[in-house]
């Protein structure tokens, strides 16, 4: 794999040097209070990690607060400084949005609204994750694009907005330009497979070997997860064998009592 990005990248940066000069690949990061971190920290590690790797364009991935305030307090409790204001943010190549659990006052944010319409327009690829599909949604982006949201929230999300064909139980979406997915780890999944529509496969393949993502599916549960899990299982198999059979004694009893 080593070597097949090698020559990957050599080749596509001769093609890069006869064709002329090379344009950076800028990304901008949504932010604002209440994000979920995971959202924001997942493409930041992801580009942030391809960002210092040799390609032919010169990745930059930044920040951009969309509160009027580059101090950022994170649903964790985690504070962030953005790199930038919404006002002064420039024209990019890649826009994320990602998730809060109470969207309703980002979605009244109308400068934020009128500036994902707005880079939509110029953008090689617009990207939410979660519940940040809201977002791209109500900017019009979405409208007659295949999208997911967070997990669980597809039927509310198509019944708000139903110009956009929702995906269910669907990690990531992509559709013309436009990648949602699922919030959590999930974000993380999102950005490798962006970096790989911006760059190449093997390239964004290197950064998730780097980041170790490949151990993620094969992750398990601690032996002691396992048995709680179980319990947890068994008891309310009991719990609902139990009140079956006092419904059946019910019904029993009282065609006796006819």
């Amino acid at each position: 794999m080593k070597i097949r990005t090698i020559i990957a990248t050599t080749c596509a940066a001769l093609v890069f040097s006869m064709a002329g000069p090379v344009y950076a690949l800028d990304v901008a990061v949504i932010v604002y209070d209440g994000v979920l971190t995971s959202d924001i920290t997942a493409p930041l590690e992801v580009f942030g990690n391809a960002a210092r790797k040799p390609w032919p364009q010169k990745i930059n991935v930044e920040t951009v607060a969309a509160d009027g305030d580059l101090d950022i307090l994170t649903e964790e409790g985690i504070k962030l400084k953005a790199d930038r204001l919404l006002a002064e943010a420039p024209s990019y190549d890649v826009i994320i949005v990602p998730s809060r659990y109470d969207m309703d006052t980002v979605l009244g944010n109308r400068a934020l609204i009128d500036f994902i319409r707005d880079q939509s327009k110029t953008a090689d690829w617009m990207a939410s994750n979660c519940s940040g599909a809201l977002v791209l949604a109500e900017a019009g982006v979405l409208d007659g694009k295949r999208a997911t949201t967070w997990a669980g929230g597809e039927a509310s999300f198509q019944k708000k907005y139903p110009a956009v064909f929702v995906q269910h139980d669907i990690n990531v979406v992509i559709d013309d330009g436009v990648l949602t997915s699922n919030g959590s780890i999930v974000s993380y999944e999102a950005a490798i497979a962006l970096l790989a529509k911006l760059t190449s496969d093997e390239f964004a393949a290197e950064v998730a070997n780097d980041l170790q993502f490949k151990r993620v599916a094969n992750a398990v549960l601690p032996p002691r997860l396992h048995w709680k899990l179980a319990f947890v299982v068994a008891v309310a198999a009991f719990l609902f064998g139990a009140f079956i059979a006092g419904l059946t004694l019910l019904i029993r009893t009282k065609r006796t009592k006819r």
